[in-house]
């Protein structure tokens, strides 16, 4: 944050005596008062808590359970404000740009891979309600949150999910939801305006204490074997993406409140 040009002349106006103070005896040049750069203590924090949101998006942070307690205030302005909104919005125009330039086979095997929570579906009544990542992740309150049904559309996702339909992509969604909340997760994405998918993949009894990279990795194999070809991906975590028979192209959608090894 700089700022306004005001700010900086009022504070050069309090410098100027001080620059011609100091002067180089031997040159008679004026020396500048060290540091040359102003700080601004109380825009520090926000710096901080940005480049470490910045970290997390890029995948530098390795695995991390919560938040910085002193970025609390940061991600809540972050989640419930312009900044987020505008970060989806970003992330779903460069995938459909990129999905209206694939060429499509004609045996329908040509498949866009999404994920659902925070990917389709938003969750960010209950992380409100759980300090926007302050709190260590608990599944069991968050499954007594699923099982509700009133998670909402992310509305930039679903205009990439409407548009790779139409496009011709074969849709599959692949969650990290356990398969007991099958029919709940059914209704609540027909609720929010998700339909036509092609597969919906949850986790089984086979499946549960695997990490996410595992389990989402052998899930894409498994569609590689039935003859899909995994044109394109979208998720908010890393462990959507990468590992193996990964997509041809991914998408990482921004998300500050957790992480999923």
């Amino acid at each position: 944050m700089i700022p306004p040009p005001s700010s900086f002349l009022f504070q050069f106006l309090l410098l100027f005596p001080l620059i011609l103070s100091h002067s180089d005896s031997d040159s008679g040049h004026p020396v500048l008062p060290r540091p040359l750069i102003v700080e601004y203590p109380e825009f520090d924090a926000v710096l901080r808590c940005g480049a470490w949101r910045v970290a997390g998006e890029a995948n530098n942070l390795g695995a991390w359970a919560i938040i910085p307690e002193e970025c609390a205030e940061y991600v809540k302005d972050y989640m419930s404000g312009k900044g987020y909104a505008l970060d989806l919005e970003m992330v779903s125009k460069e995938a459909e740009e990129y999905a209206r330039t694939v060429p499509l086979g004609y045996d329908g095997k040509d498949a866009w891979v999404f994920d659902i929570d925070e990917t389709l579906l938003s969750n960010l009544p209950y992380y409100a309600a759980h300090g926007y990542g302050l709190e260590v992740f608990d599944h069991e309150k968050f499954n007594d949150w699923v099982e509700k049904g009133v998670a909402t559309a992310i509305e930039p996702s679903l205009k990439l999910y409407e548009d790779v339909l139409n496009l011709g992509f074969k849709v599959i969604l692949l969650t990290g939801r356990n398969e007991r909340h099958r029919s709940v997760t059914v209704d609540n994405l027909i609720n929010a305006g998700f339909k036509d998918w092609d597969q919906l993949i949850l986790r089984t009894s086979d499946d549960q204490g695997k990490p996410a990279v595992l389990y989402k990795s052998e899930k894409r194999g498994e569609m590689e074997k039935d003859g899909y070809r995994i044109l394109g991906n979208s998720g908010d975590q890393w462990s959507d993406l990468l590992g193996s028979s990964i997509s041809v192209r991914s998408f990482k959608l921004p998300n500050p409140v957790y992480y999923i090894p």
